[in-house]
């Protein structure tokens, strides 16, 4: 029998611990840490996520009675105390360089998306994380309300968050959204929280084409009116400058404007586009996909921990965040050895079962079907 290590040691393996241990020397506070590590930390707060362990004394008790089969993970258990401390006081920004160095290598498996078009497409959007406002006083964010804000650049050709940051709940979308450099020649998708004209003129300028939602208010001329196929749900296709003092104050670019009515539903839309050269119902199509971010976001809010925590201090609660998003990154990674069409969300599930299981991943994300015992020759009757 072939010796194969844990489901978690080959999931971890795209995670290279000489990076690990550099960033972590980069992203120390005070002293010296004797009782445990930041990889600890990480093997103990990681394997929480996949196994959904609900709190520091599930954690502990997990690692302790896993302990053989961390040492070849180069871990050990550590206290619930000890990981609550170090959580609170070593920076969360080592899980924020590890999450862009690992995305790093992620970015290199090849991708496409469903679209003809061969420009990058991304999908910009934000989801607010609730907390308690009586445990979180710090992220009080309204009157009555405390949460944090992630917020998300979605490539659709690998299913990957490519750009990611955290922010107070209170903060405008457009603050976090502004700070993300797509590469030129990309394809933005996102809603109407993120209409500013200013920034309209910026992508323009980077040569980063973006499709959204026209205001209903908003104030505009039509210069052209051009042609279009009418059965495809287009209804109206038009170049438009935006006139009101507002837009012409923060420099609004000469847009396009499509008019498109979903026949399933009746609703009709209006849509917003800097990219001249693509169809109307491709457009439409676009803004239609940036559904994928709002899976994205349901994802990882039913499979990873990042709605129950373990700390109460700001910096506990990003450091739970950014490692969800490791998390996240790894299995994504091993779709690879998955059967075709699995998505992460179920990969999370079947890993949960099968986290220290000595088997090799592919044989577990890609199990062989059981032959029916009734159609075995050893089975059949002899007549």
């Amino acid at each position: 029998m072939s010796h194969h290590n844990t489901a978690f040691q080959q999931l971890l393996k795209p995670l290279s611990r000489h990076d690990f241990e550099r960033l972590a020397k980069d992203h120390h506070c005070g002293q010296k840490l004797r009782s445990a590590t930041r990889w600890d930390q990480f093997i103990g707060m990681a394997m929480s996520q996949i196994s959904g362990r609900q709190s520091l004394r599930d954690i502990e008790s997990n690692l302790e009675s896993q302990q053989a089969k961390l040492y070849h993970l180069g871990a050990k258990p550590i206290a619930r105390s000890t990981l609550a401390r170090i959580n609170e006081k070593q920076p969360a920004e080592l899980y924020k360089a590890v999450f862009y160095r690992l995305l790093n290598q992620c970015k290199q498996q090849p991708s496409t998306h469903k679209f003809r078009f061969k420009n990058p497409l991304y999908s910009l959007d934000a989801s607010i994380i609730d907390l308690s406002i009586k445990l979180f006083p710090w992220a009080v964010s309204y009157k009555d309300k405390a949460s944090v804000k992630l917020s998300v650049g979605l490539n659709h050709g690998n299913m990957l968050p490519e750009f990611v940051s955290l922010s107070d709940g209170s903060e405008n979308d457009m603050i976090e959204g502004r700070k993300f450099k797509f590469p030129r020649g990309s394809i933005v998708a996102f809603d109407k929280g993120y209409v500013d004209y200013q920034w309209f003129g910026d992508l323009t300028k980077q040569g980063v084409s973006f499709v959204t939602r026209l205001r209903p208010k908003a104030v505009y001329k039509v210069i052209e009116r051009r042609a279009f196929t009418k059965n495809k749900g287009v209804t109206s296709d038009q170049i438009i400058q935006l006139n009101s003092a507002h837009a012409i104050k923060r420099g609004a670019p000469t847009l396009r404007r499509v008019g498109y009515i979903d026949r399933e539903s009746g609703q009709k839309y209006v849509f917003l586009t800097n990219n001249f050269t693509l169809s109307a119902a491709t457009i439409a199509a676009i803004y239609k996909d940036r559904w994928q971010v709002e899976l994205f976001f349901k994802a990882i809010k039913q499979n990873l921990k990042i709605k129950a925590f373990v700390g109460l201090s700001r910096n506990a609660i990003m450091t739970q965040i950014w490692i969800a998003m490791i998390t996240y990154l790894l299995v994504a990674f091993s779709r690879h050895s998955a059967k075709t069409g699995w998505t992460v969300q179920r990969i999370l599930r079947v890993l949960q079962l099968n986290l220290f299981e000595r088997r090799c991943l592919h044989d577990i994300l890609k199990p062989e079907k059981r032959r029916d015992k009734k159609n075995e020759p050893q089975m059949r009757l002899v007549l």
